[in-house]
């Protein structure tokens, strides 16, 4: 696995700080939200800023593509928004994100996408083997 060395992640808050702390060992740029912004920051404001600077905000919140204040804010400053979906650990959600960051970074670009942890079974069933993994669709 080979993090593209232009490429800076944003965790939004929602994702805890174990997330972001993952990620960084596993060799990507990442920014938390906690080093820039209050807890209790609008998210039309860090998403403005996000988008600025070129980075790509990963959240766990499902329903921003709901909300069209952060929606509109998501189109208007270019952000490009990777949704964490999945009732697992955040620790797991993690691990998922790095396992397929080659499928990731291939799709990176001014975009909206939901990202699924695949269950253990499905692995199971295509590797012949349980281990941890996830899936991008």
């Amino acid at each position: 696995m080979s993090a593209r060395p232009d490429v800076v992640y944003f965790t939004d808050r929602d994702l805890g700080k174990r997330f972001p702390e993952i990620l960084r060992s596993a060799g990507l740029a990442v920014e938390g939200h906690g080093d820039h912004f209050a807890p209790d920051t609008a998210d039309e404001v860090w998403l403005e800023a996000v988008g600025s600077r070129g980075w790509i905000a990963l959240t766990h919140d499902r329903r921003i593509r709901y909300k069209p204040n952060e929606r509109d804010a998501v189109m208007r400053h270019g952000v490009a928004l990777l949704v964490i979906v999945g009732a697992a650990p955040f620790a797991d959600l993690a691990f998922a994100f790095v396992a397929t960051l080659p499928r990731i970074e291939r799709f990176l670009g001014p975009a909206q996408a939901t990202i699924h942890r695949e269950s253990l079974s499905t692995l199971a069933c295509r590797n012949g083997t349980a281990q941890r993994g996830a899936g991008i669709r």
